[in-house]
């Protein structure tokens, strides 16, 4: 299915700014669609003004459908319908007709121009299903005469409101709960839903004929000059989405004037019960920061055992068991990076370009010469259980060839190079550490060589990161080493 936008560049006259328009009214009328029990087809004149194409579509939460198969895309021309014609040329909600029939269902069919800044950009067919029709309840009642009032905002350009974005995922809906305020703030109607949201709060009477706003500051806790603003926004004296929380209720409200004919006559207040919602967040971030406090003491517990160690280095004559003592730093202290950069982030996934980066300036320490170490590539974004151990692996092979690759006054480089590869379903890591030094000695061979060192990295690979490991000559002199790794994809 095309979107909105291909649709009108390829179809239509209008610019951008009518475009942003439309997505700000798309975005939006979900809304007029649940209140009208309607289906709603937005409808805009070709370029040669001969046919119109349907851009968006919505169906209603609220009722049946009048569209059993999608519309967008669908090309009219111009006549067929006569209430699209009447209600572009001339400004107008257009209602006149009789019900049409649709696989055997009435439908009544309503017209309404979208205008903005005194043009008319298109018409929004709204078809309601009268196969249900039946006397409709109080609830109901309010509903359609707040989608005329919302229609009738739309038609004189002033809904919706274009310094207001909502997002429609987390805002109110209509069957969340819903008030209608006259012009003085004072409900008219509630439904069920909205009364239990305000029993919730603490409130023990009805709320027909009570002030909002003055009823809803005198429900949340005291805020000193707060209250004043609370009761103003509640009231629904300017397009405003806040939240109250009161007596362990917490309710999120949206307030929406209604000015049908330029005048404020009253507000719509949608308002949902977010109080288990809230309260789930708060345990997300309370499990957050203690995951991060985790890291950040296993960090610190990690770097005491690496003093300990290199102070125990210090003490040992044996020169073996100096350098045994200080690669167990390296290894603690590479350990050390990851669970750092853990503490810093909001989940367990960490940017390993830095973590390298520090791994390999902390290896380089070790240089019996002047060798320079370089990344080239992006690591990316890695889950700690592959951060971890391929860190460790990192260590080990730059330790490695900066051992056993360079002696006492060479100069040289290695370069660790990273690419990511593969499909979202088998997403894959390829390392390349490269140096330029002595390479490896006659019939060496990586999978049975019996360093610590490799066997380390052949463990972390092979048993842990479930990839492969090798090493092999350079292409023209010193040493490569090759990881390929399964990682999960980046979003």
């Amino acid at each position: 299915m095309p979107s909105m936008n291909e649709l009108v560049r390829q179809h239509t006259a209008l610019d951008d700014s009518d475009l942003e328009w439309l997505h700000l009214l798309v975005s939006e009328w979900q809304l007029l669609s649940d209140l009208s029990f309607a289906d709603l087809v937005l409808w805009v004149p070709t370029r040669d003004g001969t046919r119109y194409v349907s851009v968006a579509q919505m169906r209603p939460n609220t009722g049946p459908t009048s569209y059993q198969d999608d519309m967008v895309g669908h090309l009219v021309p111009r006549g067929r319908r006569p209430l699209l014609d009447a209600a572009l040329d001339e400004g107008r909600i257009v209602r006149e007709g009789d019900p049409e029939w649709r696989e055997e269902v009435p439908v009544r069919v309503e017209s309404i121009p979208v205008r903005r800044e005194g043009r008319v950009l298109g018409v929004i067919a709204r078809n309601t299903n009268l196969l249900t029709v039946r006397t409709p309840s109080r609830l109901e009642l309010t509903y359609l005469q707040s989608a005329s009032d919302l229609a009738q905002m739309i038609a004189a350009g002033s809904f919706p409101f274009p310094d207001q974005q909502v997002d429609m995922d987390a805002s109110p809906r209509v069957g969340d709960g819903l008030i209608r305020l006259d012009a003085d703030g004072v409900v008219q109607y509630a439904s069920p839903n909205a009364l239990s949201a305000y029993h919730r709060l603490g409130l023990a009477s009805d709320l027909v004929g009570q002030d909002l706003g003055q009823t809803t500051a005198e429900l949340a806790p005291s805020r000193g000059p707060v209250d004043e603003a609370l009761a103003k926004v509640a009231s629904g004296w300017a397009p405003r989405e806040f939240e109250i929380e009161a007596n362990d209720g917490v309710i999120q409200l949206r307030a929406i004037p209604l000015k049908p004919k330029g005048t404020r006559i009253g507000s719509l207040v949608l308002l949902r019960d977010v109080t288990e919602l809230r309260r789930r967040e708060r345990e997300l971030i309370t499990k957050d920061a203690t995951i991060r406090e985790i890291h950040h003491r296993v960090k610190n517990n990690l770097q005491t055992v690496a003093a300990l160690l290199r102070l125990q280095a210090r003490r040992i004559e044996s020169e073996r068991g100096r350098a045994a003592l200080e690669e167990a730093v390296r290894r603690v202290g590479s350990i050390a990076i990851v669970h750092e950069t853990l503490s810093q982030n909001l989940d367990e996934r960490v940017e390993f370009d830095e973590i390298a980066d520090r791994v390999l300036a902390m290896v380089a320490e070790i240089s019996p010469g002047k060798v320079t170490g370089r990344r080239t590539g992006r690591f990316g974004i890695l889950d700690a259980e592959v951060a971890t151990p391929l860190s460790m692996v990192l260590t080990e092979v730059l330790q490695n060839a900066l051992e056993h690759g360079f002696r006492e006054g060479d100069t040289g480089t290695v370069e660790v190079s990273a690419v990511r590869g593969g499909t979202s379903k088998d997403a894959r890591l390829l390392v390349t550490v490269q140096d330029d030094g002595v390479g490896l000695p006659p019939g060496f061979d990586a999978r049975t060589a019996g360093n610590l060192g490799l066997q380390i990295v052949r463990t972390l690979v092979e048993g842990e990161l479930g990839g492969s490991f090798d090493m092999v000559p350079a292409p023209e002199r010193g040493c490569q080493v090759l990881l390929d790794i399964p990682v999960r994809a980046q979003k």
